[in-house]
């Protein structure tokens, strides 16, 4: 169990779609970013976000990716983590890196919407897709080059010298 009083929550949008890593022994890791708003406006009125950084691992045991392969980018998710330190040397220098491992998520919308934001995502692609190859020019059928022509010519005729 972890001790509560490293632990943190936030609410907030997934920027992407999580990416999953299969390690060595069946585990996998996940990693995702969140946007958090902050609690305050600026000047304009607008309310500015952070990108956070969050990565989670799922039991080997687990099918699939567990929790992680139901969420999306744009869904509202809250996130139960704890700060680690990772502390390793890279070209002679010691570095040392904060993670947020996730500890619990939750979905805060209802299938039917994050679902639904899914199938607008893939029509929009589709769209896009079609509107690409529509502007991909038809392909020109390829003419014979003037040396195959002349070649071919070239062994109709008969060879002043003996060919083998």
């Amino acid at each position: 169990m972890s001790n509560p009083n490293s632990t943190a929550s936030v609410i907030g949008r997934l920027a992407n779609d999580p990416k999953v890593f299969e390690n060595m022994d069946g585990s996998k890791k996940v990693m995702l970013t969140v946007f958090v708003d902050r609690s305050y406006t600026d000047a304009q009125g607008n309310r500015i976000s952070d990108a956070l950084p969050f990565e989670a691992f799922v039991r080997a045991q687990t099918p699939g990716a567990g929790p992680f392969a139901r969420v999306h980018k744009g869904d509202l998710v809250s996130l139960s983590y704890e700060p680690r330190m990772n502390r390793y040397t890279k070209n002679g220098v010691e570095v040392f890196e904060v993670k947020l491992e996730i500890q619990n998520i939750s979905f805060l919308e209802s299938r039917a919407t994050t679902q639904a934001r899914l199938a607008e995502r893939v029509t929009k692609a589709e769209a896009q897709s079609q509107n690409l190859q529509a502007q991909v020019p038809a392909p020109v059928a390829a003419a014979a080059p003037a040396a195959v022509a002349h070649a071919s010519a070239v062994q109709d005729r008969q060879m002043p010298f003996p060919t083998a």
